[in-house]
């Protein structure tokens, strides 16, 4: 694991914030001149530190106002399964988030999605491309955070 010192986390959490912050004013808050703030950033990104730079939207504006957990169980856990599994949830655009977990549900799947007939489509493809036992959707009612801000304390 590679050690950040406190301007390496100054650095990560100015770019994590607006990743469009131009060089010139990351440096001037992180108290670096502009080239020592350049290399850092080109160092963090050439370790995979800073694994992109994305503009996050507002679903919403973008007629994606229903965000949907599906909590999804198996009864296979064979790599033929899972390839297809992985294929599936891959190429449908409106699941953003797949997590494989501990306990009784196997796998925890994002999606965005403008209604209930989008969910429905989005059911109907995935059942389609891949055998599920058990599928059970929790709806979004209100969202109270969300964040892709990692807590850099610890670092």
């Amino acid at each position: 694991m590679t050690s950040f010192d406190p301007i390496d986390r100054k650095i990560l959490k100015l770019v994590e914030a607006d990743a469009s912050l131009p060089v010139d004013a990351v440096s001037e808050q992180a108290g670096l001149s502009r080239n020592a703030c350049w290399r850092r950033i080109k160092r963090l990104e050439a370790e995979g530190v800073i694994k992109a730079r994305v503009a996050l939207l507002d679903p919403a504006k973008l007629n994606l106002g229903l965000t949907v957990f599906i909590a999804v169980r198996t009864t296979r856990h064979d790599a033929a399964w899972l390839d297809a599994f992985k294929s599936a949830v891959r190429n449908i655009p409106e699941i953003t988030g797949v997590y494989r977990l501990s306990g009784e549900t196997d796998y925890l799947l994002r999606a965005v999605v403008p209604d209930m007939p989008a969910y429905d489509a989005l059911y109907q493809r995935l059942i389609a491309k891949v055998a599920l036992s058990d599928v059970s959707s929790s709806f979004v009612m209100e969202e109270i955070k969300d964040t892709h801000a990692l807590p850099l304390d610890y670092v």
